[in-house]
């Protein structure tokens, strides 16, 4: 069930209730009645839930399904650690297609009907109508990252697939809709709160869905940047100016118990800490390794123990108790953007010489640290920050383990260096925002795909491809008899084989 939590971390504040300009709000023109808007905010308000539970997926197996098997494991946070999922899996690039096929069949009609009944509701317009343009939002985003090409409606045929870059087009559209409803009644009154009971994210704090659609915005122009230069640095100018989230407290969590991440980590014991993420805080010190994850049961010569990706894991019992779990609670709230993420993004925008960022690569790159520090209630950022000697460690695979030891991958240090290649405050940049992205492994996997940082290590067993991390999943296949039209014009618009190794219409760096 959905609880409201009073704090992401240690970063929100107390919920307040203004109800001032509600009418107004919801119906520009006060054309109907306070009765009417609390009609039709009843009305919605499970349609509104169900695209919160869709784009911020913590239920017990929509996370494991759409987030957990895919985006964590794949942006090497954790890695499987039960033997039923050994040999068929996604980091071995050869999932069952029940799990290939989850987030297409599962998600996508849920996220279509509610919103288009928000949007029959609404009748279009008003706060409602925005917020879920921001939902949708989110969610299509997510689904494509992990797909492509993808049907989003924006085709005379509905099951018709859209280019990737279309989507992203049609989706910073979207944004820009919401934006331009949100954005007046905000700057009218900057307390607004409406649907306080609905809003499992900010309790009905509309500046924050605000600063949240243009934070998006800003991570989807970053995402473009090496596909559509000038369209992205349009946008995140733009996302920029109009106010993005800077502050823990206006950090997007979602409060959903028991937490998504606690059932598969904790309670069902299908995921431990991967080996990258565990040898790049271990060799940095980096004192959030202990709020992320919990020292291994059987104590070896580290606290903090991870697994290799793909490993082939004799015995779940053994691995759990080996490597590291999660360090999350049940009512722990579950992360989907953070005032770090986003001023990690103004950093990238400013490397790549996009105005109005807010500071210099340097200045935003240290306070996104900080603020990541902060998040996680951890002391020591600027010690951490003038460090510029610790290096990623060596793999060491705990006794008795499923791996194999690795010597390190990456010499990237942590203190920023002005005079550092522009390929190196890359990765410097992009190591560091990937430690702080936690738990958000969609979004990891994300910046490897783009970037190529941080640099990883290969799968503990062949994934019979040159790729240490794959591209994308495949389609559906079960689209290639019920949709097969639309199916083989999605593989032209892809670009390649419909497999894990073509590459997303954004991954367009040199």
């Amino acid at each position: 069930m959905f609880l409201l939590g009073a704090a992401c971390l240690l970063g929100a504040g107390s919920l307040t209730s203004c109800t001032d300009g509600f009418d107004s709000a919801n119906r520009p023109g006060n054309k109907i009645d306070g009765e009417e808007i609390n009609r039709d905010n009843y009305a919605v308000g499970a349609f509104l839930i169900q695209l919160q539970n869709e784009a911020y997926p913590e239920q017990e197996n929509t996370y494991q399904m759409n987030q957990d098997l895919i985006g964590n494991y794949l942006g090497r946070f954790m890695t499987y650690a039960n033997n039923g999922f050994a040999g068929k899996n996604f980091a071995l690039f050869n999932a069952p297609n029940g799990w290939v096929r989850y987030p297409f069949a599962d998600s996508t009609p849920k996220v279509v009907s509610a919103f288009k009944e928000v949007e029959r509701i609404s009748g279009g317009e008003g706060i409602n109508y925005a917020w879920a343009l921001i939902l949708r939002a989110q969610s299509f985003q997510r689904l494509t990252d992990m797909y492509g090409p993808f049907p989003i409606g924006a085709e005379e045929d509905a099951n018709a697939y859209s280019s990737q870059e279309t989507v992203y087009h049609s989706l910073i559209a979207d944004l820009n809709k919401a934006i331009s409803i949100l954005k007046p009644l905000v700057a009218a009154d900057p307390k607004l709160t409406v649907n306080e009971e609905t809003d499992h994210v900010y309790g009905g704090k509309f500046a924050n869905w605000l600063k949240y659609a243009n934070s998006l915005k800003l991570r989807m122009a970053v995402r473009m940047r090496y596909a559509d230069p000038a369209f992205a640095k349009q946008c995140a100018e733009e996302a920029v100016a109009d106010g993005v989230i800077t502050d823990n407290s206006e950090n997007l969590c979602i409060t959903y118990t028991p937490n998504g991440q606690y059932k598969t980590s904790v309670e069902w014991g299908d995921s431990r800490a991967c080996a990258d993420i565990e040898t790049f805080m271990n060799g940095y010190k980096d004192p959030r390794i202990t709020a992320y994850f919990k020292p291994s049961a059987t104590k070896g010569d580290r606290e903090i123990i991870g697994c290799l990706a793909g490993a082939n894991i004799g015995n779940k019992n053994t691995a759990d108790a080996i490597y590291s779990a999660a360090n999350v609670s049940s009512n722990t709230r579950g992360v989907w953007m953070s005032a770090s993420e986003v001023t990690f993004l103004r950093a990238e925008g400013a490397l790549a010489g996009w105005n109005g960022m807010g500071g210099t690569v340097g200045e935003l790159y240290n306070k996104a640290v900080e603020l990541s520090f902060e998040q996680w209630g951890v002391s020591g950022a600027d010690k951490y920050l003038a460090d510029d000697t610790s290096k990623q460690a060596d793999y060491v695979d705990a006794d008795g383990g499923y791996g194999k030891s690795m010597s390190h991958v990456s010499d990237i240090t942590i203190k920023w260096d002005d005079n550092a290649s522009a390929e190196q405050k890359l990765e410097r940049l992009i190591t560091q925002k990937w430690i702080a992205l936690f738990p958000d492994g969609q979004e990891a996997w994300s910046e490897i795909r783009r970037t190529g940082y941080p640099k990883v290590f290969p799968t503990a067993q062949s994934n019979g491809s040159s790729l240490y991390v794959p591209n994308r999943i495949p389609f559906d296949n079960e689209e290639i008899v019920n949709n097969a039209t639309n199916y083989t014009k999605a593989v032209q618009l892809l670009g390649g084989a419909d497999n894990y190794e073509t590459k997303m219409w954004w991954q367009k760096k040199k």
